[in-house]
């Protein structure tokens, strides 16, 4: 498909730039696949659209403060650096503003030089490959000089707050390694896990560290043949077990966030049995794919000409999607990181 078919008009006011005071107070848009339908609800009645039997899973991966600001040496001049991925200890690749000049061999300090790294390759665009030195654990001077790394459509002209800290994170976020939220998951509060523990709902974690290929800019014209970059995941023995548990017993495997369906749809054979994996997420799914486990979607609205809104498409199907998508619009939705959600069934 082109990717223009993935496009839609959306106001800039509707782009959520501070989180309700409230989790659990988001607006939720349940779309009907069977019915080719769609319903106007909110958050609070996610728990009752679960039954007894099903399997909820969640991505506990933890944002970590990956954003940091320094200086280029010896000019002095302004760099701002986004850890990306970690390649081997303390080598990483980075996006790196202003990438252009920056070339292999040049320096950088940060923190009056608490962190310093070197360029050690620059394949092109702003990727960097960086060798980081600092004295004692890099996880620490990063929790101390570090920011979250909020999108680019949240405006934070004096830096990421630390509430920005507290909220870009789940409830249940737990191993470190995300250079962003899986945003889904930004609604669920204990309250909200207690009544859907209490439907006899069984909750499954997997962890997929979202990476720079999920929020990627799709460069070419055909969906088809956009690749999204691998993401470290893992679902240990106890998910994969309550998972195919459930489906056994005929409940539906509800994926919380297009991170996990990834996660999901990378680990389960075609006979639909999902397998304890440790690795990486190369799996890439635009319309057409068929989902082998995921039985039902919650997820938060995406950018157009997105990766993630083809995955959307992929599962409630490409009319239903779009068309959805622009009633939000119409009924003044919140959308991206910060926004409201939409549950597919």
């Amino acid at each position: 498909m082109d990717i223009s078919e993935f496009d839609y008009e959306l106001p800039e006011e509707l782009i959520a730039q501070e989180p309700l005071p409230r989790r659990d107070a988001s607006r939720m848009l349940i779309l009907n696949r069977e019915k080719q339908t769609w319903t106007d609800s909110n958050f609070a009645e996610f728990p009752p659209q679960l039954n007894a039997g099903d399997a909820l899973v969640i991505n506990n991966t933890r944002v970590f403060p990956a954003r940091i600001v320094g200086r280029r040496e010896p000019t002095g001049g302004r760099v701002e650096v986004l850890l990306v991925r970690e390649l081997e200890p303390l080598l990483w690749e980075s996006l790196v503003r202003p990438g252009r000049r920056l070339k292999q061999g040049d320096h950088l300090h940060f923190a009056e030089g608490q962190l310093k790294a070197e360029v050690v390759d620059a394949p092109g665009g702003g990727l960097r490959q960086l060798r980081l030195s600092c004295a004692g654990s890099l996880e620490e001077v990063l929790e101390e000089i570090g920011e979250t790394p909020l999108p680019p459509y949240i405006s934070r002209p004096l830096g990421t707050s630390a509430a920005d800290r507290d909220r870009y994170q789940t409830y249940f976020a737990r191993e470190r390694g995300a250079i962003a939220a899986p945003t889904a998951g930004l609604h669920f509060t204990p309250e909200i896990l207690n009544q859907i523990a209490g439907r006899g709902v069984q909750l499954a974690q997997i962890t997929l560290h979202v990476g720079y290929g999920t929020f990627e800019p799709v460069r070419v014209n055909d969906s088809e043949h956009h690749r999204v970059a691998a993401e470290r995941f893992e679902i240990d023995d106890k998910a994969a077990s309550t998972i195919n548990e459930a489906r056994s017993r005929g409940g539906r495997v509800i994926a919380v966030g297009t991170t996990t369906t990834r996660a999901l749809e990378s680990a389960v054979t075609e006979e639909g049995i999902l397998k304890p994996t440790r690795g990486n997420a190369e799996l890439t799914i635009v319309p057409g794919y068929r989902f082998r486990i995921t039985d039902a979607l919650l997820t938060n609205f995406h950018l157009p000409r997105s990766s993630l809104l083809m995955l959307v498409s992929a599962f409630a199907g490409h009319t239903l999607a779009l068309d959805a998508y622009r009633h939000a619009v119409e009924a003044r939705y919140r959308f991206y990181s910060y926004g409201d959600c939409m549950f597919v069934i």
